[in-house]
């Protein structure tokens, strides 16, 4: 093997690329239009358009990767993670090109990319699992039937889901038919199956993942394990490991649990076996993820092994990369995304302005960022993963404050304050965090934005720094400052702009127009839950409006009817786009 071709994008490409590059392989990049100038692109040996923006048309278009694959004379295809990367036709159509796929069979992928398959794997392989049914719900009733049986709470999941996508967690029998209907709506558009099933819904968990890999010869490594507890809306914010507190008899019952699964259905490549943990230590089968991890940089980060070169290695038939694995102290990995926390995890495309990473001893960033850089609608919001190693986990605490604070990202919104957040708080760093536990246990509305870039309502104002010296001292001050040029001799100072305060999740105009609701981001309107001269009361669901992969619900600010709904399903909107009027 002497070409790869990376079918994907961001940060996953570009790591892709640099460990494919130290292999001595021609590396080979996609990209859509609007990736023209993306880093990827420029790194890569040679690069090929396929498509316009939209994932759809360019990032999950088979064919047309297929096409660029034969034309560039590629002789092997990384997925990556997310778009195709657990997309068994696309595995099967790479294999059938006469191209080394790298990853695990199709197979192995078909199975496990179905929750119901996977849980019979599980089940086959002795493994705990989250009680729950084994096939897809056929009706609301019953799921009804179930959640009577197990109790409540449960949780509905797409048998294809993942992510946090085509999930609902149901608190209630009168919840249930709408979180069947939530539920199966985001999986059909999400993974084009609306397949749902139910389980009891495991609280104060703590979400605890293996990482594996098995060779070419079909023996299975465990290569420990990641705790990715701290979530919003179930999706991953910060992971580390080792998973603080964990019993090593359980770490390594668990690793051979991860092992067996695998063997179950022909693995090969790396994956990961996720689990849920009781506070007794209880571990339950989630899922596996048939590909690299975002995360997977933390367990490089304590074992000191490559995982994309140890997945070029097993593609090729080669012996993998090391004998044998003693992980060695403790690595943290904040997912840097394009998020406002103070608005509930708002996404926030646009354009970052200044860009300036963290370094030092033990500080790793894999990144796609630069200044310039647009974060687009169309793609998933992570901008870049700080990852942090320290010989014990406080090292690595203090190590990620350090690294955190030195971060530089005007222009957008992020995740940053509110890593530095609950690195403070004393749950987290007493181990004491489960999935629920950002949602539950920290309020971000008051987040203050003085060490991050606030979003400027007026187009013409941009953020500068200037320094000054008080008393021989140097201090850097922040200002908004106008683009447009004073006329000769004279200066116009700009003034402080606050950030638009959201009703719920919409922009609310004060006083007279406080039912004025409007879009506080670019995005689809996916569904709507009222229909003009409907009574809604304050905080009550208005749509659902999707975003960066993210959906959102946006809220009445108000009480009153609905005299005016400006929008309807599928519509694409701008932010401040009026979506309803409730007087």
């Amino acid at each position: 093997m002497k070409s790869v071709l990376v079918a994907n994008r961001g940060e996953i490409a570009v790591r892709v690329i640099r460990s494919a590059k130290e292999r001595g392989l021609r590396t080979i990049a996609v990209y859509s239009e609007l990736d023209r100038d993306a880093l990827h692109v420029q790194l890569a040996d040679e690069a090929w358009n396929i498509g316009p923006a939209p994932a759809a048309e360019s990032y999950l278009n088979m064919k047309r990767i297929l096409e660029v694959a034969d034309q560039s004379k590629a002789e092997s295809v990384h997925p990556g993670y997310g778009f195709l990367a657990e997309n068994a036709n696309f595995a099967e159509a790479v294999l059938a090109a006469g191209l080394i796929w790298i990853g695990p069979p199709p197979e192995a992928i078909r199975i496990m990319g179905d929750k119901i398959a996977s849980r019979q794997a599980a089940k086959r392989a002795k493994v705990p699992m989250v009680p729950g049914t084994i096939d897809a719900l056929e009706s609301a009733d019953e799921a009804k039937k179930v959640a009577a049986q197990f109790g409540y709470p449960v949780a509905i999941k797409a048998t294809a889901g993942g992510g946090g996508k085509g999930l609902r967690v149901v608190w209630n029998e009168s919840e249930l038919p709408s979180a069947i209907d939530g539920a199966a709506r985001e999986a059909q558009a999400y993974f084009g199956n609306a397949d749902v099933y139910v389980e009891k819904y495991v609280e104060h968990a703590r979400h605890i993942e293996a990482q594996i890999i098995v060779d070419a010869d079909g023996t299975g490594h465990f290569l420990g394990e990641r705790d990715c507890s701290v979530q919003r809306r179930h999706q991953k914010l910060i992971e580390e490991t080792p998973a603080f507190g964990f019993p090593d008899k359980v770490r390594k019952a668990m690793g051979k649990a991860a092992v067996a699964i695998a063997e179950t259905c022909g693995y090969r490549n790396a994956g990961t076996v996720e689990f849920l943990v009781d506070r007794e230590f209880n571990f339950y089968f989630l899922e596996m993820n048939t590909r690299l991890q975002v995360e997977h940089t933390i367990t490089e980060m304590v074992t000191g092994v490559d995982l994309v070169q140890a997945q070029l290695a097993v593609a090729q038939g080669d012996p993998l990369p090391f004998a044998g694995v003693e992980p060695r102290g403790h690595a943290i990995e904040f997912r840097i995304n394009a998020e406002d926390p103070s608005q509930d995890f708002l996404p926030t495309p646009g354009q970052v302005i200044d860009y300036r990473e963290p370094a030092g001893f033990g500080v790793r960033v894999d990144s796609w960022i630069r200044p310039a850089t647009t974060i687009s609608q169309y793609y998933d919001n992570l901008m870049a993963k700080l990852v942090v190693w320290g010989a014990d986990r406080n090292e690595a605490i203090r190590r990620g404050k350090r690294a955190l604070q030195e971060y530089v990202i005007t222009g957008v919104r992020t995740t940053v304050p509110a890593h530095l957040a609950v690195l403070d708080h004393r749950d987290f760093v007493e181990g004491r965090h489960h999935t629920k536990w950002l949602e539950d246990a920290m309020d971000l509305s008051d987040i203050t934005w003085e060490t991050a870039a606030a979003l400027p309502e007026d187009p013409d104002l941009t953020e500068r720094s200037i320094m000054v010296e008080v008393g021989g001292q140097r201090y850097d001050v922040r200002m908004w400052t106008s683009q447009i040029q004073p006329a000769a001799g004279g200066t116009r100072a700009a003034p402080r702009r606050k950030p638009p305060k959201l009703g719920g999740r919409g922009g609310v105009a004060g006083g007279a127009d406080a039912g004025v609701l409007t879009a506080p981001m670019q995005g689809t309107i996916v569904k709507l839950h009222v229909k003009a001269g409907d009574h809604v009361e304050a905080g009550d669901p208005i749509c659902i409006l999707e975003a960066m992969k993210m959906e959102n619900e946006v809220r009445a600010p108000v009480d009153g009817e609905v005299v005016d709904l400006k929008v309807r399903a599928g519509d694409t909107i701008t932010p401040g786009a009026i979506i309803a009027v409730i007087r």
